[in-house]
C-alpha cells in the first residue's frame, strides 16, 4: 500500500490473552505448514531483492516462472511489468487472486539476517535504498502458497482462476495500468476478487475485515501561490504569498470541520508548505502539498472544489490581481479511489474465516483513511463482488507490550518493520484458498 495504510485494529483489545493457534487444522492447515520451508526461501529472497514500483523485473520473472512450473497459462508484461496467470477447470465462477509486488525507496534498519542491501535510482534520477517496508513480499509469498494449494485441489474446485501479480502499488499506478491494458479484455473477467495485505497494528495470524468501505480515496493537490516578491523590510511593497498561503491553510480546516457532515469521515492535510531562501526576502510563490482522504464520490468532490475555492478567495481577499490567482493542480495520476468491500460478500467470507481460524482470531475493523488500488478492480466492474482483509503481523509479545506497556510498535513503511512472516504467509494464504475453494466449490 501505499504510504498511507492500516491503524491498530480497533477491537483487539483482548488479544492479549488469547493465542494464534487454528479453530481446528485440516488437511489445508497442514499442507501449507508442511510447504512453509519452501515458502521462506522465496520470502526471504524476495525480501532480500526488493524493486521500486514500475521496476518489478527480477520478481515478475521469478514469481511467473512459478506459476508456470503449477501449470497456469502465464502472460507477462501485463501494464509494464504485471503477471497474469490463468488455470481454468471446468464450468463456475472465475476468481481474481491479486498480489502486490513493489518495494519502496527506504533504507532497511530490521536488522534480519536477509535484510535488503539494494540499491536503485528513483525516478527523478536520485540514488535509493529500497525496502519491502509495506509487506508486499509476505502477499506474494502468500500468492504463491494459494497457488500452490488450489492446483494440489483441482478435484475440489471447478471455474476459472486468475491469480495476478500487480506492479506499482504504492505509486498507485499499477491496477490502472493492468486494466487499461487489458486485463479484463485479454483474459477471463473475474466475478470476484480477493486480497490481503500485513498488519502492523495487529497480532500476527489475525484477520482483520470491513465490509462496505474499508480504504479511502486517496487525492494528492499542490496550490502554486503566487505573490509579489520583494525587500522584508518594505512588506508594503510587496504581495506576500507566506501570508497568504498561511491564510489558506488555516481555512482549509474548516472543509472538513464546518462544511463536511461530522459523521462522513474526511482528511485534509497539508503535508508540505515550500517558501522564501533567506531571512529578508519576501518570496514571489509559495508551495503547498496536500493529501486529501474521503469515501463517497460526492465527499471527495466536495473536498476538491472547497479548496479551489478558498484559495481563490483568500487571494482576493489578499487584494490579489486576477493573474495573481492561485493556481491549484489536482494531481490526477496519483488518484486511488477509495476500495469497497462488497458487503454480503465481505460477511459470508468472514464467517468462512471465522470457522476455521475462530471468532476470536477473525474482527471486524473500522475502515481506514489509508488507500489501496485494489479498489480499481471492483471500480471497474460494480458487478464484482469484492473483498481485501488485513492479517496481522506483529510477534504476539510485541502486540501485549503495546497494550500492557504502550511500546510503541513499528508502522507500515518503517524501516524497522519486520512483520512474523511465517504466519502472515501462512494466514493469508489459508484465508485466501479456502475462500476461493468455498466460491468455486464443486
Amino acid at each position: 500500500m501505499m504510504m498511507r495504510k492500516f491503524t491498530k485494529f480497533a477491537l483487539l483489545a483482548a488479544a492479549s490473552a488469547l493465542t494464534a493457534s487454528p479453530a481446528f487444522a485440516d488437511d489445508l492447515t497442514d499442507a501449507i505448514s508442511a510447504d512453509l520451508p519452501s515458502l521462506m526461501e522465496i520470502y526471504r529472497d524476495l525480501h532480500s531483492n526488493p524493486e521500486l514500483s514500475g521496476e518489478e523485473v527480477r520478481t515478475a520473472a521469478k514469481l511467473a516462472a512459478e506459476a508456470r512450473r503449477l501449470g497456469f497459462t502465464v502472460t507477462e508484461k501485463v501494464g509494464g511489468t504485471g503477471v497474469v496467470a490463468v488455470m481454468g477447470n471446468g464450468e463456475g465462477p472465475t476468481v481474481l487472486i491479486r498480489a502486490d509486488m513493489d518495494g519502496l525507496p527506504l533504507e532497511e534498519k530490521t536488522g534480519l539476517a536477509f535484510a535488503s542491501k539494494a540499491m536503485a535510482k528513483t525516478r527523478q534520477g536520485n540514488d535509493t535504498y529500497v525496502m519491502h517496508a509495506c509487506g508486499h513480499d509476505t502477499h506474494m509469498t502468500g500468492w504463491v502458497a494459494t497457488a500452490r494449494q488450489l492446483v494440489a485441489r483441482k478435484d475440489q474446485w471447478a471455474g476459472t482462476l486468475v491469480m495476478i501479480l500487480q506492479p506499482a502499488e504504492e505509486t498507485g499506478e499499477g491496477a490502472l495500468a493492468m486494466l487499461e491494458d487489458g486485463l479484463y479484455t485479454r483474459f477471463p473477467k473475474p466475478e470476484y476478487a480477493l486480497a490481503f495485505h500485513d498488519a502492523a497494528g495487529a497480532p500476527a495470524g489475525y484477520i482483520g475485515y470491513a465490509p462496505g468501505f474499508a480504504l479511502a480515496n486517496v487525492d494528492s493537490v499542490d496550490i502554486q501561490v503566487k505573490g509579489v516578491g520583494g525587500h522584508g523590510a518594505y512588506p508594503h511593497t510587496t504581495k506576500d504569498p507566506v501570508v497568504l498561503a498561511s491564510r489558506i491553510v488555516g481555512s482549509l480546516q474548516t472543509l472538513v470541520s464546518r462544511e463536511i457532515d461530522p459523521q462522513d469521515p474526511a482528511v485534509v492535510t497539508v503535508g508540505s508548505f515550500q517558501a522564501g531562501s533567506k531571512h529578508n526576502i519576501i518570496s514571489d510563490e509559495a508551495l503547498l502539498l496536500i493529501t486529501v482522504r474521503s469515501y463517497g464520490d460526492d465527499t471527495r468532490a466536495k473536498l476538491l472544489d472547497g479548496i479551489k475555492r478558498i484559495a481563490r478567495g483568500e487571494a482576493i481577499a489578499a487584494g490579489m490581481p486576477e493573474d495573481h490567482m492561485p493556481v491549484v493542480t489536482l494531481r490526477e495520476t496519483e488518484f486511488t479511489p477509495a476500495a469497497y468491500n462488497s458487503p454480503e460478500f465481505t460477511l459470508d467470507m468472514a464467517k468462512l474465516f471465522e470457522t476455521r481460524f475462530g471468532k476470536e482470531r477473525v474482527v471486524q475493523s473500522k475502515p481506514v483513511m489509508g488507500g489501496e488500488d485494489f479498489s480499481r478492480y471492483r471500480r471497474a466492474d460494480e458487478n464484482i463482488k469484492s473483498m481485501i482483509f488485513w492479517v496481522g503481523g506483529v510477534p504476539m509479545a510485541e502486540y501485549q507490550a503495546s497494550l500492557t506497556e504502550g511500546t510503541k510498535l513499528p508502522s507500515l513503511h518503517s524501516s524497522t518493520w519486520a512483520p512474523e512472516a511465517e504466519k502472515v504467509i501462512t494466514t493469508g494464504a489459508e484465508a485466501l484458498t479456502a475462500a476461493a475453494l468455498d466460491i468455486m466449490k464443486k
